[in-house]
């Protein structure tokens, strides 16, 4: 150190154990400032540019942005933010990564004439993998004039989210889904609108589903009782939310009707049927509650449960 307290570039670095290049660079891109010149121009550092190049360096350690890093030094409250921002970043790295890890062993672990297909098919769906085509899917699903906070509920309840550490089973189920739901729909084959929501004037479709998220629910006991689809509080609540929303009485001709209309549009019940392979922990989803009521309906018009069995559809 010269008589003046302050150190060189040189001096700084070998202070701190980094390069002379270094030390320049930081200083280049303003996080350490000189403190004074020499009378050649050269930087001249004070004691506190040490702890200060300390610092810089353990936030590159975390490998934050320089200017995060100038933003942290000129406000000691940012730190939290962008360790913060950081801790997103690498969380969406590797879940990224085990999502490839798990489609890698589905690649692996199947019979070579079966690869090709497996490629494609998980080929189609991003790392990690987003959830755009399946919202799009219930947007056109959906009854039209439905009120926005319905439709967030709906959405929230059967979009699944992809799971951070996915088994090679459940990147396959995922990527099937993503397939089913991208394709174009058409009148005839596979409408986008279900027979149940082709209503015309006094059709209430906010009812229907308001009505339907409080069958769910009183379905959900019995799904985790492992109970049998059954007559009952569920299936009244069920069959009361169709006929309120379109101003009509529950009767057995009713119901009768509603499981024929319901069974003629066996897209939704594909779509369950992939969403369940996704969703193994946690309460019912909405998907299985949609089944086992309409096992109960079912059972109850014809004595023959229809909705739980193989899900009918094109194979994804």
């Amino acid at each position: 150190m010269s008589s003046d307290g302050l150190w060189s570039i040189g001096e700084l670095a070998a202070r701190a154990g980094v390069t002379v290049k270094t030390v320049r660079f930081y200083s280049d891109a303003g996080l350490l400032p000189a403190a004074a010149r020499s009378s050649g121009g050269h930087r001249r550092y004070g004691p506190d540019a040490l702890d200060r190049l300390r610092m810089i360096r353990s936030l590159r350690t975390l490998d934050l942005p320089v200017p995060e890093v100038g933003r942290v030094l000129d406000d000691g409250e940012a730190l939290e933010d962008a360790v913060a921002g950081r801790l997103r970043h690498i969380g969406a790295q590797l879940s990224a990564l085990r999502w490839q890890e798990a489609a890698l062993r589905l690649v692996h672990d199947c019979p070579p004439e079966e690869r090709a297909d497996r490629l494609r098919l998980i080929g189609s769906v991003t790392t990690p993998p987003e959830t755009t085509a399946l919202v799009r899917f219930w947007r056109r699903w959906l009854p039209p004039r439905l009120p926005a906070r319905v439709v967030s509920t709906v959405l929230d309840h059967a979009v699944p989210q992809p799971p951070d550490d996915p088994t090679p089973s459940q990147v396959m189920a995922f990527a099937r889904l993503h397939v089913f739901v991208s394709r174009p729909c058409s009148p005839t084959a596979t409408p986008c609108q279900p027979a149940a929501h082709r209503r015309e004037s006094g059709y209430r479709p906010a009812v229907l589903y308001d009505g339907l998220a409080e069958a769910f629910a009183l379905a959900a006991p019995e799904i985790c009782a492992d109970r049998a689809p059954h007559e009952g509080s569920a299936l009244d609540c069920f069959v009361a939310a169709y006929a309120a929303s379109r101003g009509t009485d529950d009767t057995v001709a009713f119901r009768r009707s509603l499981s024929r209309e319901l069974a003629s549009d066996p897209r939704i019940d594909h779509y369950w049927h992939l969403t369940a392979e996704l969703s193994t922990d946690g309460p019912p989803t909405a998907g299985a509650a949609h089944t086992w009521l309409r096992n109960a309906l079912d059972t109850q018009t014809t004595g023959v449960a229809g909705a739980g069995a193989p899900a009918v559809g094109p194979p994804a």
